[in-house]
C-alpha cells in the first residue's frame, strides 16, 4: 500500500502527498470508532481508488501533536511576535514557549514589524532579546516591509517541518508572503476597535518554503496548560531546568523550599525576574485547574 504525508485537511478531506503525487482521501470509519482523527503532518498508509482519490487506512505513530493548531510531527515552531501593533508580550511568548517545550518541539522566536518600532521600543526589545538568547533560544528580528532578517530566517526552514504560530495580527501571513511571494496569503490590518488582528487563516496546510514545509496556522490568543503537571513546568523553562539540578530537594517547585538553586539564580540576576513571575503565574494556573475524570 502507498504511504504519504497529509499536507492539508479541509471539509472532511485529507490531501496526501505521496510518490504518486497529491491524492484527495477520506478517512475510513474505523478512525471514528477508535477516536483517531488524522492530522496535517501525519504519515499515513492509504489506498488509491484512482489517480486523484482514495482512503486513509492507517495513521503511523506520531512524534508529537498539537491541539491548536491541529498538526502533528512538527520539528520546530517559529513563534511570531510583533515588536508593536500588537505590542511585544513576554507573558504570551512564555505561554507559547512552555507549550512548545512541553511537546518537544524546537522553538525559534521571530520578532516582526521592526520597521514600526521607535528607538525606545527597540532598546527595550533588545534587553528581552538578550535574555531569551542567553536562555538558549534562537531569536530573529524581522520586517516584512524592509525584508530585514528574511535571509537569516530561511536557513532555519531547510528540510524541517515548521509551524508558524502566534497571536492574531502579528504578521505571520505577511512574513510567509515575503518568504514565498507566489502564495499571496490574505492579510488583515489590526482591528482598531479590538486592538488585535482579525483571523485570516482558516485551515492548517503545509506549504513548501525553500526546501522545507511550513504550516501557516490560525492565529489565537488563549493557550492553556491542560496536560502539564506542576512538577513538569520548570523543565519547560530551559534556564530554570539547568539550575534546578542543583536544588537541594528533588521535585523542588522553586517557591519556598530551602536551598533552591533557581531562587538563588533569580536573586543573583542570572534568571530574569519576569520569567520567574510568569513561571509562578503558570504554576498557580495549573494548581487551580479543575480535575478531569
Amino acid at each position: 500500500m502507498p504511504e504519504g504525508k497529509i499536507i492539508k485537511a479541509l471539509s472532511g478531506f485529507y490531501y496526501v502527498l505521496g510518490d504518486e503525487g497529491l491524492v484527495q482521501c477520506r478517512g475510513r470509519g474505523v478512525f471514528r470508532k477508535n477516536k483517531v482523527t488524522p492530522l496535517v503532518g501525519d504519515h499515513v498508509v492509504y489506498q488509491a481508488e484512482n489517480d486523484q482519490e482514495g482512503y486513509i487506512l492507517e495513521v503511523k505513530e506520531r512524534k508529537n501533536e498539537l491541539v491548536r493548531p491541529p498538526i502533528s510531527n512538527v520539528d520546530q515552531a517559529i513563534l511570531v511576535f510583533s515588536a508593536v501593533e500588537p505590542d511585544f508580550s513576554t507573558t504570551l511568548l512564555d505561554r507559547f514557549l512552555v507549550l512548545v517545550e512541553f511537546n518537544h518541539i524546537k522553538p525559534i522566536i521571530c520578532i516582526t514589524k521592526l520597521d514600526l518600532a521607535n528607538e525606545k521600543q527597540k532598546a527595550n526589545l533588545d534587553q528581552y532579546v538578550a535574555h531569551y538568547r542567553k536562555a538558549g533560544y534562537d531569536v530573529i528580528l524581522t520586517s516584512s516591509e524592509t525584508e530585514l532578517g528574511i535571509a537569516e530566517l530561511m536557513p532555519f526552514l531547510e528540510g524541517e517541518i515548521s509551524v508558524f504560530a502566534g497571536q492574531s495580527g502579528v504578521g505571520k501571513s505577511s512574513l510567509l508572503n515575503v518568504l514565498r511571494p507566489d502564495l499571496e496569503l490574505k492579510t488583515n490590518d489590526i482591528s482598531s476597535h479590538l486592538g488585535r488582528g482579525k483571523h485570516t487563516t482558516r485551515h492548517v496546510e503545509l506549504i513548501e518554503v525553500g526546501n522545507g514545509l511550513v504550516a501557516d496556522t490560525p492565529g489565537f490568543s488563549s493557550l492553556d496548560f491542560t496536560d502539564i503537571e506542576a512538577e513538569q513546568l520548570s523543565s519547560c523553562f530551559p534556564e530554570m531546568a539547568l539550575q534546578s539540578e542543583n536544588c537541594k530537594f528533588r521535585g523542588c517547585l522553586h517557591l519556598s523550599e530551602p536551598k533552591c538553586a533557581v531562587k538563588a539564580a533569580i536573586e543573583s540576576g542570572e534568571i530574569p525576574e519576569y520569567r520567574y513571575e510568569h513561571y509562578k503565574d503558570f504554576l498557580q494556573e495549573i494548581k487551580e485547574r479543575k480535575p478531569r475524570y
